[in-house]
């Protein structure tokens, strides 16, 4: 039996190494494993926060490597990235000298680029309700302009 003393410790105990025999006659010799002690919790790949265990108390924020900027930060940044690309720098180098990637740039330029599509649906509804205006009372004037040409002719 193990040791209380090792086991409330920490150390872990360990199997002796066997040695087995295999069916071709060659004797083989197993390695030893440790024993689980606790399990660790598990660890994301991607570098996001699981959050703490359950039953735990929040942990104070820890700054992930993720930088967030601001809409004005952005609009800046795409600023400056067209201005070097209409120099004649390529998109590439722009946007590595602003300080983000490829995927962010456009990401950002969607974003942005979709707001001014709906300001110009906006502008087009209202600019065809002021024609729709604009004509119904250029018909009204010739429509008085017609009577009054026909009263001055008689032929009314």
């Amino acid at each position: 039996m193990a040791d209380p003393k090792a086991t409330e410790s920490g150390e872990m105990a360990t199997e002796p190494a066997t040695t087995v025999a295999t069916p071709d006659g060659k004797n083989q010799t197993s390695r030893s494993r440790k024993a689980k002690a606790e399990p660790r919790p598990r660890t994301r790949k991607n570098g996001a926060d699981a959050g703490p265990p359950a039953g735990e108390a929040p942990a104070a924020a820890v700054p992930s490597g993720r930088k967030v900027h601001s809409e004005k930060a952005r609009g800046q940044k795409l600023s400056q990235i067209a201005k070097s690309t209409s120099g004649g720098a390529t998109l590439k180098s722009a946007v590595k000298q602003v300080g983000i990637s490829e995927q962010t740039y456009y990401h950002w330029k969607k974003a942005a680029a979709l707001p001014a599509a709906s300001d110009e649906l906006m502008d087009l509804v209202a600019l065809e309700k002021e024609n729709k205006r604009l004509k119904s009372l250029l018909a009204g004037r010739l429509r008085e302009e017609n009577a009054e040409l026909k009263r001055k002719l008689g032929l009314q």
